[in-house]
């Protein structure tokens, strides 16, 4: 019994020992319970929605402030001229535009039976025909008053108009994200894990005493998969063009030019988590638990960011992928020009400089 408490006594002090150890055994299932629980959710929540409504009556009023009550919908804009309505849903700005036609509520009290037109972004066909529904239940609740208060039947058609994907193609928001996950994993994960692996085997240091530079060595080290990455690239947008028939609807050269920057930023973090880790178990833990996990939930690849709690929402600013993802279905899906992911490009940038110069940094102390 003696030697069973002693190499119990021997385990528990390895395991507590090491930090990166104890943050996955009791860090890592709070932070997935927090994220399953709070960003996988098909709910609708605070969705951004714009109105159009020449009609300015006690029936649209009433309709307009049940959608701005609900947890659901936040109204944000009231729109003019119905010419502003493409414009957007191009900048972004609202997830559905509900059009009212000219003299709604006389045309509802006198001939019982009125429409009103709900026009959804379906890049997202999922996210769209949920929020179609709850925007068509609202309706329905209002009619249901209406018809208890006048004694009389009563009629709301909600029409459903489909921008950007009127097929309702899953492909379409599921190419995007596809791409960034490919990308971040072959980038990131496999270019830490080259790096680490001549660290482990200790033939890092017979590198470094080579006639080479040790930037050169690294750079060499994270061409073969930029390259590949490359590969996967040309792949998967040929798949999605002619297999799955997503459009590339915008700009192929600036589409490619995205792409290039996003590699570059996942070799960027690949070299983080090298000069982090010594071994390829913990490079592989650090690539899985940290990027992976991340983008598939936080970067809008499978969930709305819209839906998630406002703490989850500023933490996906930071997801890389959020970025490319959204620049992607800009330049692929709408059909956008590079005016129109200036913000994505320059946020990438912005990361590939901050990365970088750290990775870079701890490298060289490292060396020393």
């Amino acid at each position: 019994m003696k030697q069973f408490r002693s190499f119990l006594q021997k385990e528990l002090y390895h395991i507590f020992r090491d930090v990166r150890t104890i943050m996955i055994l009791l860090v890592m299932p709070v932070i997935q319970m927090i994220l399953f629980g709070y960003a996988i959710s098909t709910e609708v929540k605070n969705a951004k929605i714009a109105v159009y409504d020449p009609s300015k009556d006690i029936a649209t009023r009433r309709i307009i402030e049940q959608m701005d009550n609900s947890k659901s919908f936040d109204v944000v804009e009231y729109i003019v001229n119905p010419n502003e309505i493409e414009k957007l849903f191009l900048e972004g700005k609202v997830k559905m535009v509900m059009v009212f036609g000219e003299n709604f509520n006389e045309n509802l009290l006198h001939g019982n039976k009125t429409q009103l037109q709900l026009i959804t972004d379906a890049t997202d066909a999922n996210f769209a025909t949920s929020i179609s529904n709850y925007a068509s239940g609202i309706i329905a609740n209002y009619q249901m008053e209406l018809m208890q208060q006048n004694k009389i039947p009563i009629t709301i058609q909600p029409e459903i108009r489909l921008l950007y994907n009127p097929q309702m193609k899953g492909a379409y928001n599921f190419v995007p994200g596809v791409l960034g996950l490919i990308l971040m994993l072959i980038c990131a994960m496999m270019t830490s894990m080259a790096i680490v692996r001549e660290k482990e085997l200790g033939t890092m240091e017979v590198l470094l005493v080579s006639p080479m530079k040790p930037l050169l060595i690294i750079i060499a080290k994270a061409v073969p998969y930029f390259l590949l990455s490359c590969i996967n690239l040309a792949t998967v947008l040929f798949l999605s063009y002619f297999v799955l028939n997503v459009p590339i609807a915008g700009s192929l050269f600036w589409l490619i030019v995205v792409s290039m920057l996003f590699i570059f930023l996942s070799l960027s973090l690949g070299l983080l988590v090298s000069t982090l880790v010594d071994t390829q178990i913990a490079a592989m833990l650090i690539s899985g638990m940290v990027f992976m996990m991340p983008v598939m939930l936080l970067s809008g690849m499978m969930f709305p960011i819209e839906n998630m709690p406002v703490f989850l929402q500023i933490i996906s600013h930071i997801i890389p992928a959020r970025w490319y993802i959204s620049a992607v279905k800009d330049l692929m899906i709408k059909g956008l020009g590079f005016s129109a992911v200036v913000e994505e490009i320059s946020v990438m940038l912005l990361m590939i400089g901050v990365i970088l110069s750290i990775s870079l940094i701890k490298f060289k102390v490292r060396l020393d």
